[in-house]
């Protein structure tokens, strides 16, 4: 059998897969299981920072494995450590707990802030969280509940409650949830990835600053997809004017293996106590290595790079035949299509490049290393199946 026919037949149909075998990846570089080459777009869904079978990468990661591939959180391990440290000194943090994924990550903000308020106000006394409309937190019951958006509170109830949603785009609206309703904290994407690259407004930034302040609310920030160097800047929040009390990440920070990390501010640093919350694989030492290697390398001058291959896609498309609009901020934009944008991913597989869509938009998430030569192919390829409709 095919690759794809053993999946159909053997893998939980929960993906509507397309029509495309990998089987080898170089950089930017895709081939499929015929020998087709691609250009990368997608990054494996922001994951593969630095592409595929980074050099660096590769070794850092055959080097753990080869020395001690997992030992438990009963133990210490040098690389979980030095990784808690790099994030912490670059960011301000205080700790990490690390997980396996988005989804992880933004469970332990959630629980962080739980345990906060229960011991600040009582349990159950302000157990609520307030997240956006449009906005995307993961798929397990709790981060599903945690996302503003009514197609994903089916199916699977009863959801946990303590959540409340406010429209960013409506002034006044999260003052009105935050005064109205038992919370001890605001969780926000600085850019709403699944909800069609969409950038807080500023208005709303002013107002969330001021409510969080006056009333004294956690400042919960989910980097899961805008972190890592995403978006020109080590993490989303400083090109915002945020100063959370707690960060989640994940996708590209291992550049392509499960790691999820949430960051503790000053206010929940001690939150956690032995016993309150766990993970068998988290912070594994191969992971961790992995990561090591991919923070290490970000530094102004990547990010700068991020910046300069943002700007040259702007320039490229915006005003272009069949584009609408664009969103986002550095390597993570969504273009508004005139052509629908599931027949735009189609048409760049024929041409050769991997692009991916956000509800009705394109969705470009390329290697934060892609070479430029790679990314004028790819965008002119863009741009003429954006232009054939």
């Amino acid at each position: 059998m095919t690759i794809k026919q053993i999946d159909d037949t053997y893998v939980a149909h929960t993906y509507a897969r397309t029509d495309l075998a990998l089987v080898r990846g170089r950089g930017a570089e895709a081939w499929d299981d015929k020998g087709k080459r691609y250009i990368d777009l997608g990054a494996g869904i922001a994951v593969s920072t630095f592409g595929y079978s980074d050099e660096a990468w590769v070794k850092a990661v055959a080097e753990q494995a080869a020395t001690l591939s997992h030992t438990s959180n009963l133990y210490y391990s040098e690389p979980c450590a030095r990784l808690a440290e790099m994030l912490c000194q670059r960011t301000g943090m205080r700790r990490v707990f690390f997980s396996n994924s988005g989804a992880e990550a933004n469970e332990c903000i959630i629980k962080a802030a739980r345990l906060y308020a229960s011991r600040k106000y009582g349990d159950g006394a302000r157990p609520g969280i307030i997240t956006l409309t449009s906005s995307f937190h993961g798929r397990t019951l709790a981060t599903l509940s945690a996302t503003g958006q009514d197609a994903f509170h089916h199916d699977f109830t009863p959801f946990p409650g303590g959540f409340y949603y406010a429209d960013p785009t409506v002034p006044g609206d999260l003052t009105r949830v935050a005064s109205e309703n038992p919370v001890c904290a605001v969780l926000v994407e600085p850019v709403q990835g699944e909800g069609g690259v969409r950038v807080l407004p500023e208005a709303f930034l002013r107002e969330l600053r001021e409510v969080t302040e006056k009333l004294d609310l956690l400042l919960l920030v989910d980097e899961v997809q805008t972190g890592n160097g995403r978006t020109g800047s080590l993490y989303a929040y400083t090109q915002l004017g945020l100063s959370p009390d707690a960060v989640s990440t994940a996708k590209g920070l291992a550049g392509g293996l499960p790691l999820g990390a949430t960051m503790l501010g000053e206010r929940l640093a001690d939150v956690f106590t032995p016993g309150t919350h766990g993970s068998t694989f988290g912070g594994n030492p191969i992971a961790a290595a992995g990561a090591l290697s991919i923070l290490s390398r970000i530094d102004e001058e990547l990010l700068s790079g991020v910046r300069e291959r943002s700007a040259y896609i702007l320039s490229e498309l915006s005003g272009a035949k069949g584009v609408r609009s664009i969103s986002g901020m550095g390597l993570m934009l969504g273009i508004e299509s005139e052509r629908p944008a599931a027949e735009v991913l189609a048409a760049c597989r024929e041409k050769g490049v991997i692009v991916l869509t956000a509800k009705t938009k394109v969705r470009l998430l390329p290697p934060l290393s892609i070479p430029m030569p790679l990314l004028r192919e790819a965008i002119a390829a863009l741009k003429e199946a954006l232009a054939d409709f």
